[in-house]
């Protein structure tokens, strides 16, 4: 089959959801009010809360929730058959994504943009919010520590993109200061980065830069991650205009650039999708596709970590609340495009069948290597473009997304820290800089004291990061919908997505429990017992404020 069928009736799809679907969303069920004051401009500072254009805060939005999920969740999903992530990337991105990201924007701007844990103790109650801040420190921690280990790898494995990788933070702060201090027009200073960036990428493979093999007794892989974090730290801490912003935009921009050559090559090439439509052939040991399947794709289908970002770093941003609509849902569609790209390079980047099954041989296989040699396969049959400049964009691609996340992840950890801080009266914890070096701390903990001296320890824990992070979207559109009935609004858009995925979610947890116990891993099934309970807590928790606000409104409207 064609890759372009894929590709036309997927962007097709998720255009028409936002075109028709996300305006009914934002004018009828969260009814977002171009008149209403924004948490940026109501505690403006110039640090945090800062009114931003929308398109630059989608960029920094749309790559903050980006990361490598999307690229890695697609590329190992394929295993079961195109068609099935085909179908969850397409109707996730339109009916649970779209709503989940642009309702955790709109919950938090109408809540002095509070993050969602913070939101749940309002909308809930304090237990929920107690379980709910610990399930949102485990999804940064998984997130921070492995997007770590995986950019470290990509640098090891692609030495052509350390030069461009690094040299986009430099790019970044330049903008960051025309856009913000010399009020530079916004077209302009795009053009000039986004061709900065790639002047970057292609020069990269000519001035590769390789660490030693032991630095001061550390390995390659452990120097990049202790220089990745310390990175991260400073990042945390300046003013979001100044890289965080900028980083975000550009790197939204470059990224769009890349899939519209890679979609420009797949109409070129017209290859063909050598992965079968249903793998009724997979691997020994390949667990269940359901419920599997949708915690396997999380970014790109409905992830947690979006509702974290959304309420936590992109509520104080909004300019106006109906940007809401634009930076969240029109954020989730280009995560969608993302994935979608992902799963054509992972299925028609092969020359045969035989091909692709050397690759995918085991459940875990593919993720972002196949996407970079699918890619890199395809950009070079369909543009004519040296297979090593075109593994090098790819690969710079995934490195600054999962660097972006980290930017924010960490930032977002911080918060979390100040926000316990506050809850339990802890004066120092409040302050910026010890809450950043709790956060980088508890990460090199997990890197380093789970993985010894390689410092990827962050590994051990990703196989629960799918289900925490899918728990995670389901609670937030709990806390949606607590909020939808309280005004009186529709909620079954948003409960529909809600109970499909904490059902699927459950079930998935249960199954790892079982399999945990099967390989005597103790440590992660002691840990998915603790999720598990979360959960459940959380959930009973939420479906008691639910019918208490129904009631209530009952009540209100019967008086």
């Amino acid at each position: 089959m064609s890759a372009i069928l894929l590709l036309v009736l997927g962007l097709g799809g998720m255009a028409a959801g936002y075109f028709f679907y996300s305006r009914f969303i934002s004018k009828a069920i969260y009814k977002l009010d171009p008149d209403f004051q924004t948490p940026a401009h109501e505690f403006e500072d110039g640090v945090d809360f800062v009114p931003t254009n929308k398109f630059v805060l989608w960029g920094h939005h749309f790559t903050s929730v980006a990361g490598a999920a999307p690229i890695v969740g697609p590329a190992i999903a394929v295993i079961w058959g195109w068609l099935p992530a085909f179908l969850w990337v397409v109707f996730g991105t339109i009916f649970f994504a779209g709503i989940h990201d642009s309702g955790a924007i709109w919950a938090s701007v109408r809540n002095r943009a509070q993050s969602v844990g913070s939101l749940t103790g309002v909308v809930v109650g304090g237990r929920a919010r107690g379980v709910f801040m610990i399930v949102i420190f485990l999804v940064l921690l998984m997130v921070n520590a492995v997007f770590g280990v995986v950019i470290a790898r990509l640098l090891i494995k692609n030495p052509g993109a350390v030069v461009p990788v690094w040299g986009a933070i430099a790019v970044a702060l330049v903008i960051g200061q025309l856009i913000y201090r010399r009020k530079m027009n916004l077209a302009l200073v795009s053009v000039v980065g986004v061709v900065a960036l790639y002047a970057l990428i292609y020069v990269g493979p000519s001035v590769p830069i390789s660490l030693p093999e032991s630095t001061l007794g550390l390995s390659a892989n452990a120097a990049w991650i202790l220089i990745l974090f310390a990175y991260a730290a400073v990042a945390s801490l300046l003013p979001v205009w100044m890289l965080l912003q900028p980083r975000d935009y550009i790197n939204g921009l470059q990224l769009f650039v890349g899939l519209i050559l890679l979609y420009a090559a797949v109409l070129i090439a017209n290859p063909l999708v050598v992965a079968p439509m249903i793998n009724f052939g997979v691997p020994e040991n390949t667990p269940s596709m359901i419920p599997l399947l949708f915690v396997t794709i999380a970014c790109g289908a409905i992830s947690g970590f979006h509702g974290l970002v959304a309420s936590g770093t992109t509520s104080k941003q909004l300019n106006k609340e109906t940007d809401a609509r634009f930076v969240g849902y029109f954020g989730a569609v280009g995560e969608g495009a993302l994935a979608l790209a992902a799963i054509i390079a992972a299925t028609a980047g092969f020359a045969t069948l035989s091909d692709w099954q050397a690759v995918y041989s085991a459940f875990g296989q593919g993720g972002v290597q196949a996407f970079v040699d699918g890619g890199a396969t395809i950009l070079s049959a369909g543009t004519g473009l040296d297979a090593a400049v075109a593994g090098t964009m790819l690969t710079v691609m995934a490195a600054l997304f999962a660097g972006t996340t980290m930017d924010t992840g960490l930032r977002l950890q911080r918060y979390i820290f100040q926000e316990w801080g506050e809850i339990y009266n802890i004066g120092w914890m409040r302050k910026a800089f010890p809450a950043t070096a709790l956060a980088v701390f508890s990460c090199l903990v997990l890197a380093f004291g789970a993985g010894g001296a390689d410092g990827s320890g962050g590994l051990m824990i990703w196989p629960l990061f799918g289900t925490t992070n899918q728990l995670l979207a389901g609670l937030t559109l709990l806390v949606i919908t607590v909020m939808l009935v309280r005004r009186g609004r529709p909620t079954f858009y948003t409960l529909g997505p809600l109970v499909f995925l904490l059902v699927m979610t459950l079930a998935a947890l249960l199954l790892q429990v079982k399999s945990f116990y099967l390989q005597e891993n103790w440590f992660l099934l002691g840990l998915d017992l603790v999720v598990l309970v979360a959960a459940i807590l959380v959930t009973l928790e939420c479906a008691a404020a639910l019918r208490r606000q129904k009631r209530l409104r009952e009540e209100e409207v019967n008086s």
